[in-house]
């Protein structure tokens, strides 16, 4: 479905029957998956994140994690009103031995109003904490911006100081020049989710263009609802793929440029600053990779391989903070049979019960 229909007729009406039971099995599944694709440490901005925090309590992975806000009214939030998602921010912030960073986030500049913007901003200064939003997804949104606040959605956040915090801004695919400026003189994170653009056909940007003004972007997998699985190993192919077909340029991010992007970018704008490399004082979060693979040979250029040629299920070990958490084929952790069964039984009354409003939401 287009990016509007997928929202209105699926994931809203999808998320209205949501449970905390829901959220932590469907988080429980996604680490298992993540940890199986080598990824160690995510940044999720969904509800019910006290679920969320749990499962990366147990799993030993690290997070950063945002109870998403409308502010069009208590009633329209899922699980907690700012106040709530306020107090998760103050009670999980630096939990799991310090794995847990907790962000405050304003679902986006299309659902959000203005006032609650600047209200979110100021407390994100007040407690010291960033931000995530969603921003510039479609040619839509930046018309319907500049006919409600004669701004570009960017420059609209900057002016309810959405970015006076440290901001992740996920997707940002339709910038100006002054867009783009803008998120480089303010220190602006891009989550770019190369497969979900794909799935939605949402279009893309030039992310030389962008990163070349100093923004810094990181690859993410965005959810399962616009992406279909959670292998971050599929995201770092698909991320230069996808800009050489955008800009017919075949050297666009050329050799280790989606491997960074992966890693340390994302790691220094979830707050794990000492994480992403491998060098003495760093945290020793390593992902291992079985090359004895008919796909990995030859093996002259092994940055080439693993950016275009090694999969998910090449990973052999992950390791956070010099814990094993995966070893050859087993999550560690977390009980990953029961989490299937489970993830299972609440998918299939979360889809009785979505059918049932889907139905009564188009009748």
């Amino acid at each position: 479905l287009p990016l509007d229909r997928w929202f209105n007729e699926r994931i809203w009406v999808a998320e209205s029957a949501l449970t905390p039971d829901d959220v932590y099995w469907g988080a429980a599944l996604a680490a298992c998956e993540m940890l199986r694709s080598g990824c160690v440490a995510f940044n999720d901005h969904y509800f019910y994140m006290d679920r969320v925090a749990e499962v990366v309590e147990q799993s030993g992975m690290k997070a950063a994690l945002t109870w998403c806000q409308f502010g069009i009214g208590a009633d329209k939030e899922v699980g907690a009103d700012l106040a709530g998602a306020l107090a998760f921010v103050d009670r999980w912030q630096g939990a799991a031995g310090g794995r847990i960073k907790t962000i405050l986030g304003p679902h986006s500049p299309y659902v959000c109003p203005p006032e609650f913007l600047r209200e979110v901003s100021a407390l994100a200064r007040e407690h010291g904490v960033p931000l995530h939003i969603h921003l510039a997804e479609s040619p839509e949104q930046m018309e319907n911006s500049l006919k409600q606040h004669g701004l570009t959605p960017t420059a609209h956040l900057e002016a309810c100081g959405v970015f006076d915090v440290p901001c992740i801004a996920a997707h940002a695919l339709y910038l100006t020049d002054a867009d783009i400026e803008i998120l480089a003189r303010r220190g602006v994170t891009v989550a770019h989710c190369p497969i979900t653009y794909m799935k939605l056909a949402m279009g893309v940007n030039d992310l030389a263009k962008v990163m070349s003004a100093g923004v810094n972007v990181a690859i993410g997998t965005d959810g399962p609802g616009s992406n279909s699985d959670m292998d971050m190993k599929e995201a770092v192919r698909f991320t230069p793929l996808l800009q050489k077909y955008h800009t017919r340029n075949a050297e666009a991010l050329p050799g280790d440029a989606p491997l960074r992007m992966a890693t340390a970018n994302g790691a220094g704008a979830m707050g794990f600053g000492s994480a992403g490399a491998l060098e003495p004082g760093r945290a020793a979060d390593i992902t291992l990779f079985d090359f004895d693979k008919p796909h990995l040979y030859p093996r002259h250029d092994l940055v080439a391989n693993l950016v275009h040629s090694a999969k998910g299920g090449d990973v052999s070990h992950v390791i956070a903070d010099g814990k094993l958490l995966y070893r050859n084929g087993e999550v560690l952790g977390l009980d990953e049979e029961k989490i299937k069964a489970e993830a299972e039984r609440h998918a299939r009354r979360m889809v009785n019960q979505n059918m049932k409003i889907v139905r009564e939401y188009k009748a």
